[in-house]
């Protein structure tokens, strides 16, 4: 069977890969960086596709290596009409490769996060308003963008995973922790009302 991969030419169907979860002694290595000759073989070629598949299926706003055991520095993120996150602005299919992230600024807010690794699980983190984004695309090719605002946040959490860190890390209030349930219930409505005007003034 066929179909298009995200590269645009044809190969065979896309592996779904098994998602590591909270505990797992993978999720806590610092991945290594992809050397460009490494990057272009046909194995990581077929590997980034996996990664975007599984993230997709999982309905993540993003996905690193690691959390599907392979600790390479690269990452996927995508936000299209997410229901997980239905408040996020859009995230056009994005590889990133030996990713580096630079704060600009001193803003910061309060996001409530959840994890692809850490299931049924939501807690509120601090981030970087805006992030300077350095890495390679899946081709090599260089990426220098600023992401801003709570897509600045998604950056942040998926670069995080490549150092080995998880949201629960950096959640400051532990009294902030509820399963998706309770947070759909008890949080949301607060937490959009918050959010909606940060994500108009950062334009994301």
């Amino acid at each position: 069977m066929l179909r298009a991969p995200v590269t645009g030419c044809y190969t065979q169907v896309m592996t779904l890969r098994k998602i590591a979860t909270i505990g797992h002694p993978v999720l806590r290595r610092r991945a290594r960086a992809v050397t460009r000759e490494e990057l272009e073989t046909p194995t990581m070629q077929a590997f980034i596709d996996d990664l975007v598949e599984t993230m997709r299926d999982a309905r993540g706003a993003g996905l690193a290596a690691i959390q599907i055991y392979e600790p390479v520095r690269i990452c996927a993120l995508e936000v299209e009409a997410n229901p997980r996150y239905p408040y996020a602005p859009r995230i056009p299919l994005t590889i990133l490769v030996n990713p580096k992230l630079e704060p600009i600024g001193d803003e910061r807010f309060d996001n409530y996060e959840g994890c692809l690794s850490v299931p049924n699980l939501r807690g509120v983190v601090s981030r970087h308003a805006v992030v300077h984004v350095t890495a390679w695309d899946r081709n090599a090719q260089p990426l220098d963008f600023v992401a801003r605002g709570i897509s600045a946040g998604t950056y942040q959490h998926e670069v995080d995973h490549l150092d080995g860190v998880v949201f629960l890390d950096r959640v400051t209030d532990p009294t902030t922790l509820c399963t998706w349930e309770h947070f759909d219930h008890y949080q949301r409505e607060a937490f959009i009302e918050r959010i909606t005007p940060f994500i108009a003034r950062h334009g994301g």
